[in-house]
């Protein structure tokens, strides 16, 4: 009689560093590129600051719009080959980018369908490596005091890790132009393809007859209901988390030293994810989903709501600053406390079937959010007198939420 458990467990034990890494590869290749799109098409293509806006928006929401996509084709050719297109992709992206501008002149058109190939290629491998987080997640033997810190906690470590080290190396290479910045990425993204060609375990079978039923059962989280409000009630998590890239520095940008104000903005923001993220995701799986949602939504919400107070009142440039480190603080606590206990759900949801459009449904729906929030927060923050308008109107959803999504929250299932 064999042994199955020696013989089937070890390669698939091994998965779950691989992945991590993964993450924190994806995020260093992209932080080594995108954060230098606005500087490259308002220094080399003189873009004013409105297009520069829209062109970045169309990118996000080429890629957090298509994370449904990503997920659908995931169930259907498997989550190993959808991770590795996406990165076939995100090298196309990459060295479109660095190809218009090496043609004379530079090509605005071909730099704007770079920047959608890097978003389109995100779409595609992300939601693959929730789907193998997801499995090896429930592969895990069970904890028991049931505060251990799930894997998409630890994503989130390894995730910000990359947003650290990404811009590090993406400015040392900046010296040498941009399109040696791209293409170095792109050659990244190569070496990361083959790493994880050799790295990941073929693709499973357990789903292929319900695959195999007919197109539109791949499409399984549109049709439960259930999902779908809780996608959009958590949509506003990451609305909420985007204000970190679009109106605290908008806030920070009317101070005396705006830069240096927004650069030590970001750098407390990956102290504090790397250092609580953890903790917190412990206390969340002790707590318990519902608990644990409610009180992430409210901590983001009085992020807000602490900025709307600075807004009303006339303060210094050092209250200023103090209030939007504050809220950005609460905005990060309250996105590390939701976001790793929604991943952690989407297989309690789909429950037998494959989790793929699931994955790719939740950050589809955010993507709408910000596409959407966004557009609204920067007409509210232009018009004088308005501001805190803007602050109360990021709130409202994350109280929506903090009533909804925990009521809508599936039971544990017992392991």
């Amino acid at each position: 009689m064999p042994e199955p458990s020696p013989g089937a467990a070890a390669p698939r034990a091994a998965r779950t560093p691989v992945l991590l890494a993964t993450q924190f590869l994806f995020n260093t290749g992209f932080y080594a590129v995108v954060p230098f799109l606005a500087l490259v098409l308002t220094e080399d293509f003189g873009v004013a600051a409105t297009t520069v806006g829209l062109i970045l928006g169309v990118r996000t929401f080429a890629q957090q719009g298509m994370f449904l996509v990503g997920g659908v084709l995931a169930d259907r050719i498997g989550a190993r080959r959808v991770i590795l297109l996406g990165c076939g992709v995100r090298v196309a992206g990459f060295t479109t980018l660095a190809a218009s501008l090496l043609l004379a002149p530079p090509q605005l058109a071909l730099f704007v369908a770079g920047t959608v190939l890097t978003g389109l290629g995100g779409a595609l491998f992300s939601p693959g490596l929730n789907v193998l987080l997801a499995d090896a997640e429930g592969r895990r033997p069970a904890a028991g005091t049931g505060t251990r810190a799930s894997l998409f906690a630890w994503l989130s470590i390894t995730g910000e890790l990359g947003a650290v080290t990404g811009p590090v190396i993406g400015a040392a290479l900046l010296g040498w132009g941009f399109e040696t910045v791209a293409l170095c990425g792109a050659g990244f993204f190569v070496l990361i393809g083959l790493f994880l060609a050799f790295s990941l375990p073929a693709a499973r079978r357990e789903h292929t007859s319900e695959v195999a039923a007919g197109p539109t059962r791949r499409w399984w989280s549109l049709r439960d209901r259930r999902f779908v409000g809780f996608s959009a009630a958590h949509a506003a998590d990451l609305l909420a988390y985007n204000q970190l890239y679009l109106a605290l520095p908008l806030q920070l940008a009317t101070t005396d030293h705006p830069a240096t104000a927004t650069a030590g903005m970001f750098a407390w923001v990956s102290v504090l994810t790397l250092t609580l993220q953890i903790p917190v995701a412990r206390w969340s799986a002790r707590v318990g989903a519902p608990v644990a949602l409610r009180t992430g939504y409210v901590l983001s919400a009085a992020g807000f709501a602490v900025v709307a107070v600075g807004a009303l009142t006339p303060v210094a440039d050092a209250a200023r600053v103090t209030l939007v480190v504050v809220a950005a603080s609460l905005v990060v606590a309250g996105h590390m406390t939701t976001n790793p206990t929604a991943l952690s759900l989407v297989p309690r949801f789909a429950e037998d079937r494959p989790t793929g459009s699931f994955f790719g449904l939740l950050a589809t729906c955010g993507g709408i959010a910000v596409l959407i929030g966004n557009l609204i927060v920067g007409v509210l923050l232009a018009m004088a007198g308005a501001s805190a308008a803007a602050w109360l109107f990021l709130a409202t959803p994350l109280i929506v939420a903090a009533v909804v999504a925990p009521r809508l929250a599936p039971s544990p299932r017992p392991r």
